[in-house]
């Protein structure tokens, strides 16, 4: 790679006003949310226990501040995970992707505001549904601002759906793994966390989201807003589900959301999500390219640093573009010629006139995991080889290979062996098997742990090298949880009723409740009076709304309250008997059997083992 060519890092620093000083950014309680001065390190040269690949993109991302793009347009990068970009209009600005935590918000506008007045926003855009695209709303603007009319929000069509049913449907489990990926909990430094590929990594405090006012439906749709025209283009099923580019066509700005970044990126994330279309993404991309980036001077995106002209804007766009419709077509061609993911992700290479410049390469996707994402995208988890049809899960499965090695310490002597031999990989894999056999092995754990560190200090690919330290972190050190809370207050906050008890429904603990039968009806008194029923049977909860003299026989129960009272006292830990007591949640009929249906809810788990059993 030309690590003499310094033009992304010319790009980077173009237009630095002021870093935040210092680079900590603390909560309510003075707990640290976000530490961009603990990369310090990064100003030095590459040791042996970082990719410099990797350790390069580490020390773009890693740059702070306020960013004078053009006149009137301004970025906030290094100060989360994400960009928040200021555009201002004739009374105050808009404001695009608010960040991940509203501390790290209200720290990034207060440096801008330092410099430009105390102008007031006048306008919220969210590109995506993504959290670290829009939980640093309040950060930024208040409810009261926002039903005034004074602070329109404008998302692409979907995207409370899918923030909601990304973040609270599976967001335990995704926020356990994400622990993983971005290396939150990891020692900064040299041989630990350097870096996300996308950002540093994700800031820790509070998550909010305020529901959009202006929805875009369609591929042409302008809005003014304070004296600020853009025309956007909905792009579903590209890295979000729901996701939005926008062009500004009286400034020549063309922003790209997260769609085209300075860096490979995921068609399957590794903290899991649902899979990508890169066919779809790299349609869109074409799209973006004919209608925009052909009248554009500017291109920047939600994360990383802007590009300035349009001939670069073009080649840089096309580029990403052939990449991901590459990697799509050359996998569906050796899927139909027999091959398997893993198969394919060995094979795969991408052009040379893709590969030799920076901004393709796998910092933060990667070619190996997203080859096998499109396998599963059109294929699914099974390979067609009968013998991996029913397969022994993890433990039974180790426990025989294992024994079919000779036991513990032969297989281990294998796996010491390989990792002097630097087969890592195969290092491993052996160690795995003992580690799942028998789980108090500390042999086994030491060597996994090396192997790991090993592994990951190799890593061009960001989460591939913090998900292999942070599984060598907790193999020495034990399970560091989950740093970011799954869940928070400020997104079930968002929750419609419906959705509220389709994630209570994914909680019901199915084979405990198989006999119970609970009928309830559940009358919420913000929401016009409406009733939702609720019907507990063979473990499964079973929701609709009522209509009036629908005929249906009496419920058990009827509870009385707000759609908030129900997420705080039934998904927050909230005291029902209390709430009843205040008078804030009336029950007409047996109550008993809200004490048997809470029982059923089982707490999903932030700390559940991932390198061990």
């Amino acid at each position: 790679m030309p690590f003499s060519d310094t033009t992304d890092f010319a790009d980077a620093d173009r237009g630095f006003v002021q870093a935040l000083q210092p680079g900590v950014i603390k909560d309510a309680q003075g707990r640290v949310i976000w530490d961009t001065d603990s990369y310090g390190f990064l100003r030095g040269t590459c040791p042996s226990s970082a990719n410099p690949s990797l350790w390069r993109q580490s020390q773009l991302t890693v740059k702070q501040g306020l960013y004078e793009v053009a006149p009137g347009f301004f970025q906030i990068r290094g100060l989360d995970l994400s960009n928040m970009t200021i555009i201002e209009g004739d009374t105050g600005i808009v404001v695009i992707d608010p960040l991940i935590s509203t501390e790290t918000a209200a720290a990034g506008l207060a440096l801008y505001r330092q410099h430009r007045g105390d102008k007031p926003v006048t306008g919220l855009i969210y590109t995506h549904s993504h959290v670290d695209h829009f939980g640093g709303s309040l950060g930024v603007t208040t409810r009261e601002d926002v039903e005034a009319g004074r602070c329109p929000v404008i998302a692409p069509a979907g995207l409370l759906e899918h923030a909601v049913a990304e973040n609270i449907y599976a967001g335990t489990a995704m926020s356990r793994r994400a622990a993983y990926m971005y290396g939150a909990a990891l020692p900064r430094g040299e041989k630990g966390q350097i870096g996300a590929g996308l950002g540093q990594t994700t800031s820790v405090g509070t998550v909010s989201l305020i529901d959009p006012t202006i929805d875009i439906t369609a591929t042409g749709q302008e809005q003014v807003i304070d004296g600020v025209r853009m025309v956007f283009q909905l792009t579903p099923g590209t890295e979000a589900p729901s996701e939005m580019n926008l062009y500004f066509p009286d400034r020549r700005y063309l922003c790209m959301a997260e769609n085209a970044t300075h860096t490979l990126h995921n068609i399957l994330t590794l903290r899991g999500a649902l899979v990508r279309d890169p066919h779809v993404w790299s349609k869109y991309l074409t799209e973006s390219i004919n209608l925009y980036a052909r009248q554009s001077d500017i291109v920047f995106s939600s994360h990383h640093w802007p590009i300035w002209g349009t001939d670069r804007i073009v080649e840089y766009m096309s580029l990403q573009r052939d990449l991901y419709g590459y990697l799509n077509d050359q996998t569906l061609r050796m899927l139909n010629q027999g091959y398997v993911g893993s198969e394919i992700a060995e094979i795969m290479r991408v052009p040379p006139n893709i590969e030799k410049v920076w901004y393709t390469h796998g910092y933060y996707g990667s070619v190996s995991h997203n080859v096998k994402a499109i396998y599963q995208r059109y294929m699914g988890w099974f390979d067609g080889n009968p013998a991996h049809l029913w397969e022994h899960p993890p433990v039974e499965g180790a426990q025989r290979h294992v024994d079919a090695m000779g036991g513990a310490n032969e297989t281990l002597k294998k796996a010491q062996k390989a990792y002097d031999a630097a087969d890592f990989r195969w290092a491993a894999t052996l160690a795995n098997y003992v580690i799942f056999a028998d789980p108090d092995n500390r042999k086994a754990k030491d060597l996994q742990a090396s192997v790991y560190e090993q592994l990951g200090y190799g890593a061009e690919n960001a989460p591939w090298r913090n998900f292999y330290l942070s599984g060598a972190y907790e193999l020495r050190n034990g399970s560091f949880g989950t740093p970011t809370a799954a869940n928070s207050k400020g997104l079930l906050a968002a929750l419609t009723v419906e959705q509220a008890f389709d994630a209570i429904s994914l909680f019901i603990n199915g084979p405990k409740a198989w006999d119970a039968r609970i009928v309830t009806d559940w009358k919420f008194s913000d929401q016009r009076d409406a009733v939702r029923r609720a019907e507990l049977r063979n473990g499964v909860l079973v929701h609709y709304e009522r209509r009036p003299d629908d005929g249906l026989p009496a419920p058990d129960a009827t509870v009385t309250l707000t759609r908030g009272g129900f997420i705080q006292n039934m998904m927050a830990g909230g005291d029902m008997k209390a709430a009843v007591a205040a008078g804030d949640v009336t029950i007409d009929g047996n109550a008993a059997v809200l004490v048997e249906f809470k029982s059923f809810i089982e707490k999903p788990d932030p700390d559940f083992a991932i390198v061990t059993p």
